[in-house]
């Protein structure tokens, strides 16, 4: 999963970060709130984490603006320094999933994290791996679809899943590099990413005329959406 966490605490900054990329996430940290706004604009993340109080806007503004302008309601924790009740209640409903309190413990990060990931992501994805007519088979790396199997290649297998695991979403390309290739996505040519796209679109007939279209949003990367037949 791809974190982004913004704290103007370098040293927790640090620790968050550290403690996320142990447990196998990509992370990206931002010092102040304007930077991760900013950046929201091009790149999706799975998952934020903030800081109550920023130098620049709140980390409750941050999620007002998240809330608002994302119809996928990825989870959010909360960090702060506030101990007050009708602080945090306030922080809740705004939108924050859930919040702990400063200094950061790692232990609880951690559990807090994980406890979000399974009500939030997990829950949503089919343990059969099965969308409509598709049937992904992680063992062939195939995709059943209308009787016949379709081989995919070990990338182009896990690209096609992903994209199907986060249909709806606008997934940017530095995320689906970063999750199909890993951290040195840097090396990934991003004509490499256009012609695996490509492939995909083709091979599994993301085509709306079979109830999927495989749309690709200018300056930003792709998103799968489901089209409702006439």
């Amino acid at each position: 999963m791809r974190f982004a966490v913004v704290d103007d605490d370098v040293s927790a900054l640090e620790l968050i970060e550290k403690s996320i990329r142990h447990i196998g996430h990509e992370c990206h940290t931002f010092l102040n709130g304007e930077l991760l706004i900013k950046s929201l604009r091009r790149e999706s993340f799975d998952f934020l984490i903030l800081d109550w109080e920023l130098p620049d806007i709140t980390g409750v503004e941050i999620i007002k603006r998240v809330r608002n302008d994302n119809k996928e309601p990825i989870p959010i924790l909360l960090v702060t320094n506030r101990r007050d009740e009708h602080d945090l209640v306030y922080g809740l409903s705004v939108g924050a999933d859930d919040f702990m309190s400063k200094p950061v413990r790692v232990g609880e990060l951690l559990a807090r994290v994980k406890a979000l990931i399974r009500r939030s992501w997990e829950s949503r994805i089919p343990h059969d791996l099965q969308w409509g007519e598709y049937t992904f088979i992680p063992e062939s790396t195939s995709v059943e679809y209308r009787g016949q199997s379709i081989k995919l290649k070990n990338k182009k297998f896990e690209l096609a899943l992903f994209l199907f695991q986060n249909q709806g979403r606008l997934l940017s390309r530095q995320h689906l590099q970063e999750e199909i290739w890993g951290t040195q996505s840097s090396a990934v040519n991003s004509r490499s990413l256009d012609t695996h796209i490509s492939a995909i679109r083709k091979k599994l007939y993301l085509q709306p005329e079979n109830g999927y279209h495989l749309i690709s949003v200018y300056g930003i990367g792709y998103r799968l959406v489901t089209v409702a037949s006439d």
